[in-house]
């Protein structure tokens, strides 16, 4: 049974809903909060937490819940509440879906997964106990080690909720790294992809002929000293040593025609009290879709609708902190962007990685790209930007599977990095064709054709040796 359960609801569970909700193991449950409310908590005889519950978040952007759950979500405004059970405890998931099911059902909505939340009765937790709660581990902590925290994730997709959030500042500011346990078959949204830092951070993935694998590198695992490490080949040298690669994260994937086009870009804007941030991203995004973002937040579900004032607003109460952002586009258009605002000597940095998918018969609009980075250039501060067509998913969702590289399709290098760069390097380059001017003349940016054909990997060769020549090597 899955650890989260979440209601889905037109109306804002109401407190007499949520306390009915909290009931679901007897009146004489113990309940407490923290974070000033923002999470409450069902608790053992010991006042130790079996469920906890989020504040209830107002999402406004359209497909959130289909995106993350492959749920049927209420019409656009709708609330999200999740409550996510103590680990390895039937009582507390069974609490947690008595919790949500109750509360769709007296404030109207869902709930997902539909066979967590089936019963509305009592659950009988005499007796039953939680684990002890290591100092400073969050709602998301599973394990607790001097090295790691462990997360473990049963749901469709590991998104970036503020559960998962609040694990990884911990983490970081613990100076300990986050391994993300899941089944086979859970995917990763690009949000907690792009986040997830190095060693000892890793996706870890529980498989049936290796028993546990690295998601993103198929590296086989195993638990040891306090978290999960790389399993060496016994047939390898000690000199030599080697990671056996799980079977299941190297069987090819069939070409199902889907593929993405990624775009990463930084900008350098001056730091001035009337800068509006959001508008390089709302740049790319209608040069290749057409339309701007649907809408963005400080977590997923993405629950604002698009708004450059909102989300500067939120970038400027943060600073001098740095603030990270999600920003999402339609179901009839996946895309997704990660935004990263951070103040530095330079002045006020955007760092952006953004992708959108396309299905077998829908063409990638390559062709977009020159004009998005036109406007980057012209309009945005851009300091670099690099473009890349890759075979992989339309959702956008990250499989534990060997996908392949994308191969870039073109870069970009700011008006400033090229006037600062010395003689003519930035012109006389080793690719077959010399790059192209954007913006003024008397100050442009330059525009590097690649290859960008995911069947021809000599695009990276072309990439490199452009690299090594921009900077002097």
């Amino acid at each position: 049974m899955t650890k989260d359960v979440i209601a889905l609801t037109k109306k804002m569970p109401d407190p007499l809903s949520v306390l009915a909700g909290l009931f679901s193991g007897g009146p004489g449950k113990l309940v407490g909060a923290e974070g000033g409310g923002a999470v409450v908590r069902l608790c053992d005889e010991q006042g130790r937490p079996l469920v906890s519950v989020e504040a209830p978040l107002l999402v406004q952007v359209r497909g959130e819940a289909e995106r993350l759950l492959g749920a049927c979500e209420p019409e656009a405004p709708y609330w999200w509440t999740e409550a996510r059970a103590t680990t390895g405890v039937k009582e507390a998931e069974e609490l947690a879906g008595t919790f949500a099911a109750r509360l769709a059902t007296l404030v109207g909505g869902t709930a997902w997964p539909p066979e967590a939340a089936r019963s509305m009765a009592v659950v009988t937790t005499d007796g039953v106990s939680a684990v002890p709660v290591p100092a400073a581990a969050q709602p998301a902590v599973d394990v607790l080690t001097d090295k790691v925290a462990v997360v473990i994730q049963d749901r469709p997709v590991v998104a970036m909720t503020a559960w998962l959030a609040d694990a990884f500042r911990a983490a970081a500011e613990a100076g300990r790294g986050l391994q993300i346990v899941t089944p086979a078959g859970t995917r990763m949204s690009p949000a907690v992809r792009n986040a997830l830092p190095g060693w000892p951070s890793r996706w870890v993935v529980q498989d049936e002929r290796d028993g546990y694998y690295d998601g993103l590198s198929g590296a086989v695992l195993r638990w040891d000293d306090g978290l999960f490490v790389t399993v060496g080949s016994a047939e390898a040298p000690p000199e030599d040593p080697r990671t056996p690669v799980a079977r299941t994260f190297g069987e090819e994937i069939a070409d199902t025609g889907e593929r993405q086009l990624a775009v990463s870009f930084r900008t350098v804007h001056p730091a001035d009290d009337r800068l509006v941030l959001g508008g390089a991203v709302e740049a790319v995004w209608r040069e290749i879709t057409g339309e701007p973002p649907a809408g963005w937040g400080t977590e997923e579900p993405a629950n604002l609708p698009w708004s450059l004032r909102q989300l500067t607003d939120v970038a400027h109460e943060r600073t001098p902190e740095p603030t990270w952002l999600v920003v999402v586009g339609t179901p009839e258009r996946p895309g997704l962007a990660t935004v990263r605002v951070t103040r530095t000597e330079a002045g006020v940095e955007e760092d952006v990685t953004m992708a959108f998918g396309y299905g077998p018969g829908e063409e990638v609009p390559a062709d977009a790209v020159p004009a998005a980075a036109e406007a980057l250039a012209t309009r945005h501060d851009l300091q670099s930007m690099l473009v890349q067509i890759r075979r992989a998913r339309r959702d956008l969702s990250v499989p534990a599977r060997f996908e392949g590289p994308g191969v870039p399709y073109a870069f970009v290098l700011g008006a400033e990095e090229v006037r600062t760069m010395p003689g003519d390097r930035a012109r006389r380059t080793p690719l077959p064709e010399p790059p192209r001017e954007l913006g003024p003349r008397t100050r442009p940016a330059l525009y590097y054709p690649l290859p960008g054909d995911p069947s021809d990997l000599s695009g990276w060769q072309d990439f490199e040796r452009l690299m090594r020549h921009l900077k002097g090597t």
